[in-house]
């Protein structure tokens, strides 16, 4: 230990006699790595990230006017992702919009028209006529690792082309739309969002667009997520092409609840769990089935259901208008009905 005393006593001697030369290197150079990373990505994307205003027509109050209803603003934010003007944003941004604006990094202000909309997802694409326009990369959300870069760029109370950057806290998480389905392969991120965030770009340190930024959970602090973007790739091609995404419904109002364990066992069940059915739609595909009031929901097409999560994720376009099995427990009895699921109404309770 003296030794050691000794010696840094001796070192900081000596650094105290030793002269530094002056340096006037430019503060580019000076910057660490992770400045940088962050200059070149927001100075990379934020050409591309756009300012919305939306106007909306409502009606407030039982005695309220329907006549007469009460235009009520709101903001947000989106990306151009192609040249000829297609902008990716929230659901919940432009959901029920009579007037969709956007603002331009360069200034520019531009009507735009709703191209589609998918409350599942809180995703939608809306799309502007404009030149010279910057779309952005759209990365790979599966090579996302936990503990990267992660840049957010957005119009946060209106403060226009915000950079915010934080890293990947975590992935696959799940977040449940306002439609009430789950939204998989979400991204955790404490990059800081603030309302106004909602629909600009997550990117890594490369400039590349890995996420569309959603919500975050108030009151906490550094616990925001995104949407992936091989997630709004997806949706955002459906959109383009057909206007909504496509899926298929039963018509069942049901809630999650435990099986028996001796109806488990004597069935030999692969789940412990079900959808109580509590109520049916007329003239639906369940009611049509056979499904009753009580039924417990076990199996959909041969895949075990243990909660509604399980089936709205079995429920997809491909399954409109095809015959499957839905087993069910009615009363200790194990029956198994054959339903046909048809194309999702506007946003239904599954």
């Amino acid at each position: 230990m003296q030794q050691t005393l000794e010696w840094t006593s001796n070192n900081t001697q000596q650094a105290e006699n030793t002269k530094i030369p002056e340096t006037s290197l430019p503060d580019d150079l000076l910057l660490d790595a992770y400045s940088q990373s962050v200059i070149h990505a927001a100075e990379k994307v934020s050409p591309s990230v756009v300012h919305i205003t939306i106007t909306q027509s409502i009606t407030r109050g039982r005695g309220a006017d329907p006549s007469s209803p009460q235009q009520v603003q709101g903001s947000g934010s989106g990306f151009i992702f192609t040249p000829d003007g297609f902008i990716l944003t929230n659901s919940h941004v432009v959901h029920s919009a009579s007037r969709i604006e956007v603002t331009l990094g360069d200034g520019r202000r531009v009507e735009a028209a709703l191209v589609g909309d998918d409350p599942d997802t809180d995703l939608a694409v809306i799309r502007i006529s404009a030149p010279n326009l910057v779309p952005v990369h759209l990365g790979d959300s599966q090579g996302i690792r936990v503990g990267q870069l992660a840049i957010a760029i957005g119009n946060p109370y209106g403060f226009q082309c915000t950079v915010t950057a934080g890293v990947v806290s975590a992935l696959g998480r799940s977040l449940r739309s306002k439609s009430g389905r789950l939204i998989d392969s979400i991204i955790q991120t404490d990059a800081a969002l603030n309302p106004g965030n909602s629909g600009g770009p997550l990117v890594n340190s490369q400039g590349e667009v890995i996420g569309v930024n959603t919500a975050m959970i108030l009151p906490a602090q550094g616990i925001c997520f995104a949407i992936a973007i091989n997630t709004a790739k997806f949706v955002a091609g459906r959109l383009i092409k057909d206007g909504k995404i496509r899926r298929s419904y039963l018509g069942v109002a049901g809630q999650d609840v435990p099986l028996h364990r001796r109806v488990v066992r004597y069935y030999n069940l692969p789940v412990e769990s079900g959808i109580l059915v509590i109520s049916l739609e007329p003239a639906s595909p369940a009611l049509k089935a056979g499904l009753r009031e009580g039924d417990l929901i076990v199996s959909y097409d041969g895949q075990p259901v243990a909660g509604i999560d399980d089936l709205h994720r079995l429920l997809t376009e491909k399954q409109v208008g095809v015959p499957s099995h839905l087993t069910v427990i009615r009363e200790a009895a194990k029956l198994d009905l054959m339903i046909v699921p048809e194309e999702s109404k506007a946003t239904p309770a599954d």
